[in-house]
């Protein structure tokens, strides 16, 4: 009788277990079904926002115009010598960003920090630790960036703005490869900064920019650098194998410095100087302001870019 008794009160209290969990389960998805949105982000989190963001704070300066275009505002944003609209001029500093402080991001008491992948995520942790959301956002490829206008739509409730904006960009683009002659270019984007050269792969903006053109990276193959995907390193030897006919150059730092230490390099190696893109004057600065960090919303004018180094005629 005592074993009949028991079983009967282990079977009820399972189900009263099973009926607890089922029911927490309910009011979670309830919970999610009634937020003001759920977002994956570009670390494959599901990020739920369970009111529209009031303080929002960004780590890059490409997220300030197209989270204003899909009517956003912030409370702070990084410092920025190229990519800073008016209206975000007078908003609270929270550091270089490369150097982000988080004292800074706390003291503007965001309910939302948008941060940049692959060069702010160890804020991540620190934050929601404080009850912070955050929203890790991709922006080297164009691709990325079509999806950070979606993600930033979500954030502000302006679904119809971020798809009016996407179409405008996807039209830009599609006006430049109409207009784009029908050749195949063998390329090599190489990023010059003081401590060297590297080579651009496809995932890079300018390499990025290079396939939606048609172009084929002659470097597409090479392996990438352990702490940097979207570069290999840089052999004069093998830039000399596969003989590219054009040759772009990235750069951080000031560029009349990067244009000279080129040029010296090119004045001094009968090897540079034997190559056909050296030689007939197709070696291209890319500015920075398009090409160091994302271009943004401003993709369509990084992809004209280089196709009227390429074709100037064409592209007047």
């Amino acid at each position: 009788m005592k074993r009949i008794l028991i079983g009967m009160l282990l079977g009820l209290a399972l189900m009263a277990f099973a009926g607890c969990g089922t029911q927490g389960a309910k009011e979670q998805a309830a919970s999610s079904a009634s937020a003001f949105a759920t977002i994956e982000d570009d670390l494959g989190r599901e990020v739920v926002l369970e009111k529209k963001p009031e303080r929002i704070v960004v780590t890059s300066a490409s997220f300030l115009e197209p989270l204003h275009k899909v009517g956003g505002d912030v409370v702070g944003r990084p410092d920025s010598k190229t990519q800073m609209p008016d209206y975000a001029k007078d908003k609270a500093s929270v550091g270089k960003v490369y150097q982000i402080d988080t004292e800074k991001v706390l003291a503007c008491e965001p309910d939302l920090v948008i941060i940049n992948k692959g060069m702010n995520e160890k804020l991540v942790d620190t934050l929601e630790a404080s009850g912070i959301k955050t929203l890790v956002v991709d922006s080297k490829s164009y691709e990325n960036v079509k999806h950070m206008v979606q993600m930033f739509a979500a954030v502000t409730g302006e679904q119809e703005k971020g798809d009016t904006l996407i179409k405008t960009m996807d039209s830009k683009i599609a006006g430049t490869l109409q207009k784009l002659p029908k050749e195949k270019h063998r390329i090599a984007i190489l990023h010059s900064t003081n401590q060297g050269l590297t080579v651009q792969l496809e995932g890079s903006i300018a390499g990025s920019a290079a396939k939606m053109l048609g172009w084929e990276n002659v470097a597409a193959d090479e392996t990438p650098l352990e702490k940097n995907p979207d570069a290999a390193p840089y052999s004069l030897e093998t830039l000399v194998e596969k003989n590219p006919e054009i040759i772009f150059v990235t750069s951080m730092g000031k560029m009349e410095d990067i244009k000279a230490s080129m040029e010296e390099t090119i004045a001094g190696n009968p090897a540079w100087q034997a190559l056909p893109a050296v030689q007939q004057k197709k070696l291209y600065y890319l500015p920075q302001d398009l090409f160091l960090l994302s271009p943004g919303i401003h993709y369509p004018e990084a992809v004209a870019y280089m196709a009227k180094l390429v074709y100037p005629e064409v592209f007047r």
